[in-house]
């Protein structure tokens, strides 16, 4: 395939799974699996984690109003009720902290499972599954708003989140959203805790592989090369940011049922293909 049309087609991948509950991370390996790539590739991998940067930008600039309103009223509160332990900011960092601290000491175990297909549709299902018995337990009631969160929430927010750079295909915002529904937050509230919390996440997770691939021999660009970056985190940007908005306005309306039964199908077809 075309180095552009490569690079156009993975842009979507990424802007199009990152925050959807589906897992960019099993969509890019079966991207990189289905069309014999190698993005351990020094350039490739380059490429994955500038199209990351694109995705995660999208998110403080859709919420910028509600970011600045949080750092603002910051520690007391819009309506001065809060404590530094309880405003949204804390607890957001709160989540943070529990999910690094959680997900450092299993790093060798990240990796190995990244290259494990049976791990990425076996995590794609059993989440469907998840997904589709919380979503129908708690997705009808009107729970709480983020303003309303404690501390244990987001602690156990947090921990939920580790699920996802364990087990490939578990995804970040699914993770997110069932623990945040099973805590008793809305389903607006917890899709919009999720990315609140995806900010610090993938902005650390994605600074780490940064670090890591500079550690790595010189990859040098070119001008075509810096081309094709520059078309995949423009392309994932744009895409990342309609998916936000549509997201949002699709959960006020309507549950996650489509986004499990998408899981469990693409999981079943991941394992048949692992298995052969």
């Amino acid at each position: 395939m075309n180095d552009y049309l490569l690079a156009l087609f993975l842009g979507i991948v990424e802007g199009l799974t990152e925050f959807l509950p589906v897992s960019s991370t099993a969509h890019l390996r079966l991207a990189e699996k289905l069309l014999g790539m190698d993005l351990a590739d020094g350039y490739w991998k380059m490429f994955t984690i500038v199209i990351q940067l694109g995705a995660i930008l999208c998110l403080p600039i859709y919420f910028r109003p509600r970011i600045v309103s949080y750092f603002s009223t910051f520690p007391r509160g819009a309506r001065g009720e809060k404590t530094v332990f309880t405003h949204p900011l804390s607890l957001t960092a709160m989540a943070f902290v529990v999910t690094s601290a959680t997900s450092l000491p299993l790093t060798k175990l990240i990796g190995k499972n990244l290259e494990s297909l049976v791990v990425i549709g076996a995590a794609l299902l059993i989440g469907g599954v998840v997904m589709w018995v919380i979503d129908a337990q708690y997705g009808s009631r009107n729970g709480e708003p983020i303003e309303t969160m404690t501390a244990g929430q987001a602690l156990w927010i947090g921990l939920c989140q580790t699920l996802a750079p364990v087990f490939p295909g578990t995804s970040r915002s699914m993770a997110t959203i069932a623990g945040g529904q099973v805590s008793g937050l809305s389903r607006t509230a917890a899709l919009e805790f999720s990315f609140l919390l995806s900010i610090p996440t993938m902005a650390a997770a994605t600074g780490y592989d940064l670090l890591k691939f500079l550690k790595l021999p010189k990859v040098h660009v070119d001008s075509h090369g810096w081309v094709v970056l520059g078309i995949g985190f423009v392309v994932s940007f744009v895409v990342a940011f309609a998916v936000v908005a549509w997201f949002m306005n699709w959960v006020r309306n309507r549950g996650f049922t489509p986004f499990a039964i998408y899981r469990i199908l693409a999981g079943a077809v991941v394992l048949v293909w692992a298995l052969k």
